[in-house]
C-alpha cells in the first residue's frame, strides 16, 4: 500500500513543513491555503479520531488543541519521529490506511491530509471499506487531497504545470494515484456512505463522507 513512497517521506520529512508553507514554488499552489484548509478539516472531525499519514503532525496538532483524542498512523519513520516531538500528546503508531495496529478504542472520525491518493483503486476500496467497519454509527471520514474533476481537467492540470516548468509535479500528477471524482464518488456511496465534495483550491478538494444506515 503506496509502501513504495515510503523513502521517499523520509527524505522529505526535513523540508516538509517548508513545501507546505509554499516555499518551494514548484508546489505553492497545490498547497495554497494548507493552514487554513487543516484548521478546517480539524474542526470538522470529532473525537476520538484517527488519521492516517500523519506526516509531521501538522493536522495532528491542530486536533490535539482541540482538545481530541487522536490516534496516528504513518509508515514513515522520520515523519514519525519528528511528528512525535510537535505532537507529544497523540498516539503515533507505525503503519498506512490497509495495515495499522487493530486498537480497541471507538472512533467516530477518520481524517487525512494529502495522503489517500497513494493508494491504488482496488487499495482505495479496500481501505474505504475498512473505515465503514472502523467506525462508530454516527461516524465520517473527512480528508483534503488532490482530485481531478474527469480526465480533460486532469491533462489540463498537467500541460499547466508544464508550461509554467514544474515538471516534477507535471510527473506526479501523472504518475501518483490520484482519483477522478466520480470514481471516487461511487467508491464511498457502495460502501454505504453520503459523500460530498467541494473544491479548495485548484488542485486540493474537501471530501465528507458519513457513515449510512
Amino acid at each position: 500500500m503506496g509502501m513504495e513512497f515510503v523513502d521517499l517521506f523520509n527524505q522529505w520529512a526535513s523540508s516538509y513543513d517548508d513545501t507546505v508553507a509554499g516555499k518551494d514554488p514548484e508546489y505553492r499552489e497545490v498547497f495554497e491555503g494548507y493552514d487554513e484548509m487543516l484548521g478546517r478539516l480539524a474542526k470538522l472531525s470529532v473525537s476520538p479520531v484517527m488519521e492516517f499519514g500523519v506526516g509531521t503532525a501538522n493536522l495532528t496538532r491542530k486536533v490535539i488543541d482541540q482538545n481530541k483524542v487522536v490516534l496516528g498512523i504513518e509508515p514513515s519513520s522520520e515523519m514519525r519521529r519528528i511528528a512525535k516531538v510537535k505532537c507529544p500528546e497523540a498516539a503515533i503508531y507505525d503503519g498506512n490506511f490497509l495495515e495499522y495496529p487493530k486498537l480497541l478504542t471507538p472512533i467516530r472520525s477518520i481524517i487525512s491530509s494529502f495522503a489517500f491518493h497513494h493508494l491504488t483503486s482496488n487499495e482505495k476500496v479496500e481501505a474505504i471499506q475498512s473505515f465503514r467497519d472502523r467506525l462508530e454509527d454516527d461516524g465520517k471520514v473527512v480528508f483534503i487531497d488532490t482530485i481531478f474533476k474527469d480526465k480533460e481537467h486532469k491533462q489540463q492540470l498537467i500541460k499547466s504545470a508544464e508550461r509554467q516548468g514544474f515538471l516534477n509535479l507535471a510527473q506526479d500528477l501523472q504518475e501518483e494515484y490520484y482519483p477522478f471524482l466520480e470514481e471516487l464518488r461511487e467508491m464511498f456511496v457502495l460502501n454505504g456512505f453520503e459523500v460530498t465534495f467541494e473544491q479548495l483550491n485548484k488542485y486540493a478538494w474537501l471530501i465528507q463522507a458519513k457513515k449510512g444506515e
